[in-house]
């Protein structure tokens, strides 16, 4: 699940507090970005669980209403929702509960915002269409859930500062994991039952050492770094920079050389994304023109060894 494009975030903002911690240890830096990386996993299992919190939220209601209805003669309210199979296959799913249960992660603790969410669900015209709909199966359930997610649990404010309390670094996470656990609703199969494999921390071990080694080369050589960018661009007035730039600069340089087989287009691409995000208004561009003279540069003296295409 942890991919590079959110690697690439975790080391510019580890990169960005090691040079304004007084006390630079790399070693404690390097653990700190592993942790921070372990953390969004967290966050992944813990939004799929929510799914599950609503559901037997719903049911709750449900029960209630059922009571009523027996009570004065009524019709039995509809079981659709609370009974959804794709709810209850995420909620005997095994690698969730048994990430869960390690983790201690629940929602048992957030009956309010589980009781707003379950209202504001119930209250829009996904739900109503689905209830009304005569379609009842499996994918129907499922394509439920994953408009529910990305119509009312993706930008939702009140989530947003309830995950933002419980863990520092949740707030920056979210807008990439959503995409991953929508992912995740999509690619969900009935015959796998509680089988049912959920994304992996990381699709190899080379997305791991990747992240090692972008932190450390961005690190141990910034002083050859910035003197590639001073030769690069001798036009350009460095002390007008935000601080930022200089650090998304560095590690852009540091993924350019250590990593062969990462297109120096990719590497520009992704850092200039990183710095619309991260940085100044104006820092995409600035970025952009600074890092295809400095790739150019490198490639000139001899020290990268990529191809680029020639200037239109």
């Amino acid at each position: 699940m942890i991919n590079r494009e959110l690697i690439r975030i975790k080391v510019v903002q580890l990169t960005y507090a090691y040079y304004q911690n007084g006390n630079k240890n790399i070693e404690t830096a390097e653990k700190e970005l592993l942790f921070s990386l372990s953390k969004a996993y967290d966050l992944y299992n813990y939004l799929l669980a929510l799914i599950v919190a609503i559901t037997r939220e719903s049911r709750r209601y449900l029960e209630v209403a059922q009571s009523r209805a027996k009570r004065e003669g009524t019709e039995m309210p509809s079981q659709k929702f609370a009974y959804n199979r794709f709810a209850l296959q995420l909620e005997e799913n095994k690698m969730l509960n048994e990430f869960l249960e390690t983790k201690k992660l629940n929602w048992d603790d957030e009956p309010e915002f589980l009781k707003k969410i379950y209202h504001l669900i119930i209250e829009s015209q996904v739900y109503k269409e689905y209830m009304e709909s005569e379609e009842d199966n499996y994918e129907t359930d499922r394509e439920l859930w994953r408009k529910l997610y990305r119509t009312l649990i993706q930008d939702n404010n009140d989530l947003d500062a309830l995950l933002e309390e419980q863990s520092l670094y949740w707030n920056d996470d979210k807008e990439v994991v959503d995409t991953f656990v929508l992912k995740t609703i999509k690619r969900f199969e009935e015959k796998q039952h509680s089988k049912q494999e959920l994304l992996p921390e990381y699709s190899n071990d080379e997305d791991k050492d990747y992240a090692r080694k972008l932190f450390r080369a961005t690190i141990m050589n910034a002083d050859d770094y910035q003197r590639y960018m001073t030769e690069a661009s001798r036009n350009w007035d460095f002390s007008r920079l935000a601080y930022m730039d200089i650090v998304i600069m560095q590690i852009a340089i540091a993924e350019m050389l250590t990593f062969p087989s990462i297109p120096i287009s990719v590497t520009i691409n992704e850092f200039v994304e990183i710095a619309k995000l991260y940085s100044t208004p104006r820092s995409g561009g600035y970025i952009n023109g600074m890092l295809d003279a400095i790739a150019r540069h490198l490639i000139e003296s001899g020290r990268l060894l990529k191809h680029m295409e020639e200037r239109s």
